[in-house]
């Protein structure tokens, strides 16, 4: 079945592109009028280099079809599982101003693969990054949370995130995706899909 060709490289090099440029300081200092703006123009930039075929000859290339993105509607657990779900989902949080959910949930999911003797040193940026209540990315999490999380980092076990973790996991899962799913942007991407596919 036809689909869609990109990898996470060229996600990234799109986003550099001038004219797929939406004024990044600008974004983060005022709310957009239009909702899910942020991504819809994203995916229009993206979905004609993809159109095109591009392959990147350094990077692993995933393909993305209707059937992959259809998934992602069925829990917040296959579209995490999705690297391309990742993105998508990630563009449309930035556009939402919360893209520090999916960078947290992400962190964690990495920090449990980490070796033991290098667990320090990930959970002190973990918690500076992400928890602490002057962090730049700070997670919405209650101040209880937050102390005991602290605790756990300062003497880091592969758990010592899982509470925290589980509370953005549920944040988003209620709140974050649900909008996801009925915003223009997801519903275009598949509409674009569906109809690649049966040409």
């Amino acid at each position: 079945m036809p689909g869609l060709f990109f990898s996470h490289n060229n996600m990234t090099e799109l986003n550099g592109k001038e004219d797929c440029k939406h004024g990044e300081g600008k974004i983060h200092k005022k709310k957009q009028k239009a909702f899910g703006a942020d991504l819809k123009n994203y995916l229009k930039c993206m979905v004609p280099h993809l159109e095109s075929g591009i392959k990147a000859s350094n990077s692993r290339s995933v393909m993305l079809s209707a059937e992959e993105v259809i998934q992602w509607s069925q829990s917040l657990e296959k579209l995490l599982a999705s690297q391309s779900g990742q993105g998508v989902f990630r563009e449309f949080l930035k556009s939402e101003f919360s893209e520090e959910n999916i960078e947290f949930w992400l962190a964690c999911e990495d920090y449990k693969k980490t070796k033991s003797d290098h667990l320090h040193g990930k959970a002190e940026r973990i918690y500076e990054e992400f928890v602490q209540s002057d962090a730049i990315k700070q997670i919405n999490i209650d101040y209880q949370m937050r102390e005991a999380t602290a605790k756990r980092a300062q003497d880091p076990t592969h758990t010592s995130f899982d509470e925290a973790q589980k509370t953005v996991y549920v944040l988003m899962e209620r709140d974050s995706y649900p909008r996801f799913l009925k915003s223009k942007a997801y519903l275009n991407l598949l509409n674009q899909l569906q109809t690649n596919s049966s040409k």
